[in-house]
């Protein structure tokens, strides 16, 4: 499973450089990163529930949710680094299916074409994700299918991070 990840990573990575929303060096922010292994567990039984009828959507998310942690780490981290369950913060506001516009309307504060611009992406890359998951030779409903998901959920995390802290204006770019 780790090489799956890893040709995961490198896959999405290469797909958000070529759309122009990532670096090649991808930033690093351990206070998120930290922050995963609780998401992911408070997450995973909404986005499982939800995948065979909305497969992107229940990928896609979690990218709103790396955005998310990404503008809460620049404004206010020490407020929400307090909080011990950011998913269900973020959840709750207006419920799992409407949690896509509450990141963009309320955290991320995007209006008319932004907002649409970064629904196009998240639901892009998620629809990329998806598709690189089901060209593998993973059988549905198996214990590697479940660490599969989980993987996918990591990356566009983990992407979802990098393409806010793009947006805010952070670059990891080699400085000659």
């Amino acid at each position: 499973m780790e090489r799956f990840e890893t040709l995961l990573h490198e896959d999405v990575h290469e797909y958000l450089v070529r759309r122009g929303t990532v670096d090649e060096r991808l930033p690093e922010c351990p206070d998120v990163e930290e922050r995963w292994e609780g998401i992911a567990r408070a997450y995973l039984p909404d986005g499982i529930r939800e995948f065979n009828q909305y497969p992107t959507a229940s990928l896609g998310w979690m990218m709103y949710i790396g955005m998310a942690l990404a503008r809460m780490w620049d404004g206010d981290w020490l407020r929400y680094a307090e909080m011990e369950d950011l998913y269900a913060y973020l959840r709750d506001q207006r419920g799992y299916d409407e949690m896509d516009e509450y990141i963009r309307d309320e955290v991320l504060k995007l209006q008319g074409d932004e907002s649409a611009e970064v629904e196009r992406l998240t639901s892009d890359t998620a629809a990329h994700v998806l598709s690189f998951l089901r060209h593998q030779p993973i059988e549905p409903s198996t214990p590697e299918a479940f660490r599969a998901y989980v993987a996918c959920l990591h990356q566009l995390y983990k992407m979802g991070v990098a393409v806010w802290l793009r947006r805010m204006g952070y670059r990891m770019t080699k400085v000659e």
